[in-house]
């Protein structure tokens, strides 16, 4: 699912439709609408298939996807036209991923990360943690509500939290608050790491520092609305270059967003009849299933 504004328009005498697309860090892709049959493979069946499923077929597409690795982007969506609303009635609004560290994800030799449709995608055990989802505009995001923030024991409360006040999105790389509550918990964080901060190679990120010990990244937890997601070291902090570390959230003027660093190496569950979001702290390289 992707921060993305949608759109499209059809010409008549032609009898062709095409939508274009941007994306919250600026991509982009403008094609052609088509129908076409999608097949997959289930824990139950050979395959399943899914008959006359709009897609688009970009011809114009430039941002943070090349097309040499990636064969398109799957809209995980409220809107009208993503994957998951045009398969609803098949899943029972249930769907659910694990995403491996981006250090994996990278490397041939490690599993990649996996999604599931259904009864399949239920989230459940112990140590699961459900927050609910809030309706609000547009359709397209699924809205959470973040009470606050604590890095290690000191915790930020944000004031006069209106519901919904965050975004989960899984075509985000990383979490982005409002520069003010950003600054709060940038300093938290040097507040506990006391070592020298460097700037970022690429230039990009805030709060970085040389390669250290995982031992030294703080305990963040997000506090939402049902309970307290404990997240790891390798949820805040990214290799950014070698001999560099990069705290994964950042400063945002366009809404928060919870990010898919902070989720990987959590299934993460959506009900979407039950409006509930949920987590779970797994290893996604391994079988799931």
């Amino acid at each position: 699912m992707c921060h993305a504004e949608f759109s499209t328009f059809c010409i008549r005498p032609k009898r062709t439709c095409g939508y274009q697309v941007r994306y919250g860090d600026d991509s982009y892709s403008v094609g052609d609408l088509a129908t076409e049959t999608i097949r997959f493979g289930s824990s139950r069946y050979k395959k399943v298939s899914l008959k006359n499923t709009v897609i688009g077929c970009g011809h114009s597409n430039a941002g943070t996807f090349s097309g040499d690795k990636e064969s398109g982007i799957v809209g995980l969506g409220g809107g009208k036209f993503s994957l998951i609303s045009q398969m609803s009635n098949s899943i029972e609004g249930k769907f659910s991923y694990c995403l491996t560290p981006f250090i994996q994800q990278h490397n041939s030799s490690f599993p990649k990360s996996k999604i599931h449709f259904g009864k399949n995608a239920v989230v459940f055990g112990d140590k699961v943690v459900t927050t609910p989802l809030v309706q609000k505009f547009p359709s397209t995001y699924y809205f959470l509500t973040l009470k606050g923030v604590s890095v290690g024991k000191k915790r930020l409360d944000f004031r006069q939290v209106g519901e919904g006040n965050i975004i989960i999105d899984s075509g985000t790389v990383l979490t982005l608050f409002s520069p003010e509550i950003y600054a709060k918990i940038e300093a938290m964080v040097k507040g506990q790491i006391k070592l020298p901060t460097i700037a970022d190679p690429s230039g990009s990120l805030s709060l970085c520092y040389k390669s250290f010990s995982i031992e030294k990244i703080p305990i963040i937890t997000m506090h939402f609305v049902g309970g307290d997601l404990v997240l790891g070291p390798f949820n805040t902090f990214i290799a950014t270059s070698e001999g560099s570390f990069c705290f994964a959230f950042a400063a945002s003027y366009g809404g928060q967003i919870y990010g898919n660093i902070a989720q990987t190496n959590f299934m993460v569950g959506y009900d979407l009849e039950r409006k509930s979001v949920s987590f779970k702290a797994t290893d996604c390289s391994k079988k799931l299933h």
